[in-house]
C-alpha cells in the first residue's frame, strides 16, 4: 500500500479522492495572538473550520493541502483538532513563506534544511505529525538572500526525503522560472515541483514552458479575481486542457477557513468567491462549459495529486 502522511496519520494514497492542493486553515501572525490571546477565539475558530469542511466533504472534495507554514503562523495542535472534527484528510506542510523569521537569514542552508527534514521524519514540534509536502516562496523582492537559502534548503530536504515541493510565486514576474532553475541546480527533480499560483497568470508562453521542463503547476487561486478574473483563468486551464496538459495542472483556491489579516464579513464583502467551495459549485461547471472533459477534471482533482504523493515511494524503492 502507497500511503501519504496527514494530520491523523498515514492514510492509503487510493483514498485521497478529489483534492486541492494548496489551501489553508488558518493564518495567523506568529507571535500575536500569543501575547494578545484575547484576539483568537480558539473555540470560535474551530466551529468555522468544522463547517466549512462539512460543506467541502458534502461537494466531494476529500483532501485538503495546508500549507501553512511557521511564519504563517502554522499551528500543529489547532490543525490535528480540526482534523479530527473534519470527514476530509488534512495533508501539512514544512517550509517557509515568503516573510521568513530572522532565524532564517542566520543560518545556512543545510542547518535550515534539517529543521524541514525533522518535521518530515519525525514530526512537527511534539505532536508526532509529519509533513508531506515542502513549502517556499518567492514574491515581488524575488530571490532574496533569505529566500535563496528557504529555496536551497527546501530542495536539499526534497532530495533528503523524496516529498514533493509546493510553492508561492509572483506570477506576474515570472518567478516560478527562478525557482526552477534554483531547484535544477541542487539536483531535484523538477517533476517533484508544483509551481504555485500559476493560475494567475494568462502568458501561455511561461505556463507551458514550467510544465515542459517538468513541473506541475497550480491553478490555485480560484475566487482571487485581483490577480485575475475568473473568465480568464478558466479560459487559461481550458485552452492548456486542450493542448495537453490536464497531465500537469492542479487546482485550488489559496483560501482559509480563519485569518487575522481579513474578518469573515470583509471575506464576504471584498472577494464573495474566495472560499473553498468555489471551485466545485462555479468553476468545474464553467471549464464543462469551456469543453474541459470529466477524464481532464478527474486528471487534475484526483489523479495528479495522487501520483504527487505516490512518487515519493516509488522513488525511495530506486534507490
Amino acid at each position: 500500500m502507497t500511503a501519504v502522511e496527514t494530520a491523523l496519520g498515514p492514510v492509503a494514497t487510493a483514498e485521497l479522492g478529489p483534492t486541492l492542493m494548496h489551501e489553508h486553515i488558518v493564518t495567523r501572525s506568529p507571535g500575536v495572538h500569543e501575547n494578545w490571546p484575547h484576539l483568537f477565539d480558539r473555540d470560535a475558530v474551530l466551529a468555522i473550520a468544522e463547517r466549512k469542511l462539512a460543506d467541502l466533504h458534502a461537494r466531494g472534495i476529500r483532501t485538503i493541502v495546508d500549507l501553512t507554514t511557521v511564519d504563517l503562523g502554522r499551528d500543529m495542535d489547532l490543525i490535528v483538532d480540526v482534523a479530527r472534527r473534519a470527514r476530509v484528510h488534512v495533508i501539512v506542510a514544512t517550509g517557509v513563506w515568503w516573510m521568513p523569521q530572522r532565524y532564517f537569514s542566520a543560518h545556512g542552508v543545510d542547518a535550515v534544511a534539517e529543521l524541514f527534514i525533522r518535521d518530515i521524519t519525525q514530526g512537527i514540534g511534539g505532536t508526532g505529525v509529519k509533513a508531506a509536502i515542502i513549502k517556499c516562496a518567492t514574491d515581488t523582492a524575488g530571490v532574496t538572500p533569505v529566500i535563496e537559502t528557504v529555496l536551497r534548503a527546501s530542495a536539499r530536504a526534497q532530495k533528503a526525503t523524496g516529498v514533493p515541493i509546493s510553492t508561492h510565486t509572483w506570477a506576474a514576474g515570472h518567478s516560478g522560472e527562478a525557482q526552477q532553475a534554483i531547484f535544477a541546480q541542487e539536483g531535484v527533480d523538477l517533476r517533484r515541483v508544483i509551481i504555485g499560483h500559476s493560475g494567475d497568470s494568462e502568458d501561455l508562453g511561461y505556463l507551458r514552458g514550467l510544465m515542459e521542463r517538468g513541473s506541475t503547476i497550480g491553478m490555485d487561486r480560484f475566487g482571487l479575481e485581483n490577480y485575475l478574473p475568473t473568465a480568464k483563468r478558466v479560459e487559461v486551464l481550458a485552452r492548456l486542457c486542450a493542448e495537453g496538459y490536464a497531465g500537469k495542472m492542479v487546482l485550488s483556491h489559496d483560501a482559509n477557513c480563519w485569518t487575522d489579516m481579513l474578518s469573515e464579513d470583509d471575506k464576504r464583502r471584498t472577494r464573495p468567491c474566495w472560499h473553498y467551495n468555489h471551485i466545485s459549485d462555479d468553476i468545474l461547471p464553467a471549464l464543462r462549459k469551456a469543453g474541459v472533459s470529466e477524464d481532464q477534471i478527474e486528471q487534475m482533482l484526483v489523479r495528479n495529486p495522487r501520483a504527487i504523493f505516490e512518487a515519493r515511494q516509488r522513488t525511495q524503492e530506486a534507490s
